[in-house]
């Protein structure tokens, strides 16, 4: 379970994030990664839709992708970084796995892009 330090509470936080972050899509899930200069934590928030299903259904994906966030915190790095999941309808019939998988890519691109590229001299 992830910590309150580490949950995206405020609304006008998610809106930010969605609005000003990088976005990455994937099948099941979108995500959007914004550096947070006011805090240095890693920050998740989801968003789950009815279009995913039922609120059983709803529910068992947002804890996988707690699950994944969670399991995957460290490869984000350090440093402020707020991080929205939203979850598509195709997230419903999704394996944990693939879900992982795909929190998993937007950790190493995320971090990737926020590295200092090498200097040509």
């Amino acid at each position: 379970m992830l910590a309150k330090a580490n949950r995206i509470t405020r609304g006008a936080d998610y809106r930010a994030t969605v609005r000003r972050g990088a976005r990455f899509s994937g099948t099941n899930t979108v995500a959007y990664v914004r550096p947070n200069p006011d805090s240095d934590v890693v920050r998740f928030g989801f968003i789950v839709s009815k279009a995913v299903g039922v609120a059983v259904r709803r529910n068992l994906v947002r804890r996988r992708l707690k699950a994944a966030a969670y399991d995957l915190l460290p490869r984000f790095g350090e440093g402020g970084v707020d991080v929205v999941i939203r979850a598509l309808p195709a997230s419903a019939q999704a394996s944990w796995a693939s879900l992982h998988e795909e929190v998993s890519r937007v950790a190493d691109r995320s971090a990737a892009r926020r590295s200092p590229r090498p200097s040509h001299q």
